[in-house]
């Protein structure tokens, strides 16, 4: 019993500079930061939430994907990680656009739904980033003790990282919200946010486009 418990635990050293080095990671902005910012500015408190835990649920599925080996599919099969990388493109993008075309994207009505389920949209756009599927795969096993259980231990792993991306997430979620109260008496205000958020969800999508191209 003992021994399968050594199996499982993570060396306190490498936990103490993983959680360094994810930390790092999630800080550094991205689609996912974004796309939060978007939600919550644009729908209120509870859409921003919804988008960060969203966002969480899709690092659990990569790392399922990391422990049992589906990500080395993306890695060695050029035409999956190409697929896959045009999906989330056209996906980022078509936010984009969706997002600059719904001229009420401030409504004044706190909790009035803008278009899609922002839990379910959130999750896409984290899985269907092939980019993300790799970078755990190279990631994650770099904190892994290779003496114990590597599946067991890449799962906590994962599940740090989740539990980091949501409280960060969620902590841009309740911020922007606040925001949000300013930018509804300011409308042009509103309406230049709503253009810059859009533009950047569509710059995120191309850049994914062309890296996938490149």
């Amino acid at each position: 019993m003992l021994e399968a418990l050594r199996s499982v635990l993570l060396d306190p050293t490498l936990l103490a500079v993983y959680l360094l080095a994810a930390g790092a990671m999630i800080l550094s902005p991205g689609p996912d930061t974004v796309y939060v910012l978007t939600r919550s500015v644009g729908d209120g408190r509870e859409s921003g939430l919804a988008s960060a835990a969203g966002i969480s649920v899709g690092v659990l599925v990569h790392t399922l994907a990391a422990a049992v080996g589906l990500a080395a599919i993306f890695r060695a099969s050029e035409l999956a990680f190409t697929a896959v990388t045009y999906v989330g493109a056209a996906y980022l993008t078509y936010l984009g656009v969706r997002t600059i075309r719904e001229s009420e994207l401030l409504d004044a009505n706190d909790g009035a739904a803008v278009e899609g389920n922002p839990f379910r949209e959130a999750v896409i756009v984290n899985v269907a980033n092939p980019q993300v599927a790799l970078f755990f795969l190279a990631f994650l096993p770099q904190f892994v003790d290779g003496a114990g259980h590597v599946p067991t231990q890449l799962s906590v792993l994962g599940g740090i990282y989740a539990l980091l991306t949501m409280g960060y997430l969620g902590t841009v979620a309740l911020a922007s919200s606040a925001v949000r109260r300013l930018l509804i008496t300011r409308p042009r205000v509103a309406d230049g946010v709503r253009w810059l958020s859009g533009l950047v969800l569509i710059g995120l999508g191309v850049r994914l486009f062309v890296g996938g191209v490149g």
